[in-house]
């Protein structure tokens, strides 16, 4: 009977790993200093990944992702990801990267290494954020820079927020009160 069931479920496309699936707190990220980030480190906050690029005409969001950052410092981690996966958008090595958020936005949220957010060298992480399969929640497809990611304490996809969604928008900071 138990493999009846498992079989069953199986056609109606569940699995142990979708009702399983792992969290982001299982995966550690070089940091733009080269140290890591490890995620386990973030249970009990919540988590908004967002992909950056330093010459996008989105860029000036990184004011309102600190904005937020300091806020809602007690219940919230951001983490930046660099990307060039956009238009060529984010030329510069790690330590440009950081020095440009530093001097012009004073960013104090975690930044990891430049990494890719799709297409065949995806970072697994990215690929753990945007596929269903992997995160049990939903797909994300990643269509520009500043697309974010919200996952809970647990470290679960919550949701996810297109470019033009301001970081201290009410679709986001409902999350947070």
């Amino acid at each position: 009977m138990k493999y009846l069931l498992v079989i069953m479920l199986s056609l109606f496309g569940f699995s142990k790993s979708n009702a399983q699936a792992k969290s982001i707190h299982s995966f550690k990220v070089e940091a733009l200093d080269g140290s890591t980030i490890d995620f386990s480190k973030f249970k009990g906050k919540k988590i908004l990944v967002v992909n950056t690029a330093s010459e996008c005409g989105f860029t000036p969001q990184y004011a309102d992702l600190e904005k937020l950052y300091e806020k809602y410092k007690n219940k919230l981690v951001i983490v930046g990801f660099p990307a060039n996966n956009f238009g060529g958008q984010e030329p510069g090595a790690n330590h440009e990267i950081a020095t440009f958020c530093q001097r012009n936005y004073g960013v104090q949220f975690p930044m990891a290494a430049k990494i890719s957010v799709k297409g065949d060298d995806i970072a697994p992480i990215y690929k753990f954020l945007t596929d269903k399969k992997e995160n049990g929640v939903k797909n994300t497809k990643i269509l520009w820079n500043f697309t974010k990611i919200l996952l809970d304490e647990k470290g679960h996809v919550i949701d996810s927020f297109v470019s033009t969604t301001n970081p201290m928008s009410e679709s986001i900071t409902k999350y947070l009160k």
